[in-house]
């Protein structure tokens, strides 16, 4: 496959990222861009040089040779399987489904028809993490005993947006879920978690805010996740691998990293303020991993059984949360 041309389904927040992505690689064109808002699609297609297209349009159009999936969680299993139906490559934004079932349906589909489809877990793309996960491999400390994954973002998302995105598991959590997984090269055998609301309008919605994860793997690490919706200092990402012969850490990037010592104390910046700042590397480099996959022939290093892994854990952790104990899975 020479130079990819690509179609992105989605011209979002996440969709306008993975343009950028995808424009900055030599080996990849911005072909299309399709989106239920008109308006959103022309203006990254004017922006790229690309057309717009419906998506029934697309699907159909011989040129295209793989596509991006950034639209809204509700339609990604549905696109997967439209995807898997013309035998076109995915990447898609995580996670596949809010339903385990559904997302178990779309991996079969994708299965039988034996297209690439990348899920979105951008975190594995995060030089800092990378280099975490290598010196891991490496055993540079040895086996791992514990890890410890926290998570906070600066300030809770619209209640508009917490009404749909799942519960914190489903959309926040899972991230850890799948690093814990992809770090530790490990499955879980059970969760359990202690979770409340802080914020009276998450609550309201049926979701809570604040949560701590116990999961015991089967190699024997335990690995505990700390989420929460709010960090007044910015977003708050750091990870800490404890094994037999020391400690490996990624700590906070922060907006920078000059350091004011005075009589007054010691002062440095914030964290850098949310996702698409911190992890600005990391969502280029996941685009970039998917194009030279296409190009090569070789398979992703995540993929849509990686999803359904994190979604298990999810669904697992709602479970835990209800009955108050611990889950098998």
């Amino acid at each position: 496959m020479g130079n990819v041309k690509i179609c992105l389904i989605g011209a979002g927040r996440i969709g306008a990222v993975h343009a950028i992505s995808v424009t900055s690689d030599s080996n990849a064109t911005l072909h299309s861009v399709v989106d239920s808002h008109r308006g959103s699609a022309e203006r990254i297609a004017k922006k790229y040089n690309a057309i717009t297209l419906t998506l029934d349009q697309a699907l159909n159009n011989n040129e295209i040779e793989a596509f991006i999936i950034a639209s809204s969680t509700a339609t990604h299993a549905d696109l997967i399987e439209k995807c898997a139906q013309v035998g076109k490559p995915v990447f898609c934004e995580k996670p596949i489904d809010l339903s385990l079932e559904r997302a178990l349906s779309c991996a079969k589909a994708v299965k039988e028809s034996g297209i690439v489809c990348m899920l979105g877990f951008n975190r594995r793309f995060d030089p800092h993490m990378a280099s975490l996960k290598s010196q891991v491999d490496a055993k540079i400390i040895g086996s791992i005993q514990s890890l410890l994954i926290t998570s906070h973002d600066p300030e809770p998302p619209s209640m508009e947006y917490i009404a749909s995105s799942g519960g914190l598991f489903h959309d926040m959590m899972i991230h850890d879920f799948d690093m814990a997984c992809w770090i530790l090269n490990d499955t879980p055998i059970s969760i359990y978690v202690a979770a409340n609301a802080a914020n009276d309008d998450i609550a309201n919605q049926g979701d809570v805010d604040t949560a701590s994860v116990i999961l015991n793997m089967n190699g024997g690490a335990i690995v505990t996740i700390i989420n929460g919706r709010q960090a007044t200092f910015g977003y708050d990402q750091r990870v800490e691998a404890f094994g037999e012969t020391g400690m490996l850490q990624v700590k906070n990037a922060l907006e920078d990293n000059v350091v004011l010592s005075n009589s007054m104390g010691i002062n440095q910046a914030k964290s850098k303020h949310f996702f698409l700042e911190r992890y600005e590397k990391a969502f280029r480099n996941e685009l970039l991993h998917f194009i030279k996959s296409l190009q090569s022939g070789t398979k992703p290093s995540v993929d849509i059984s990686d999803g359904v892994l994190a979604l298990k854990i999810a669904e697992a952790a709602k479970q835990s949360l209800q009955s108050g104990n611990s889950v098998n899975l």
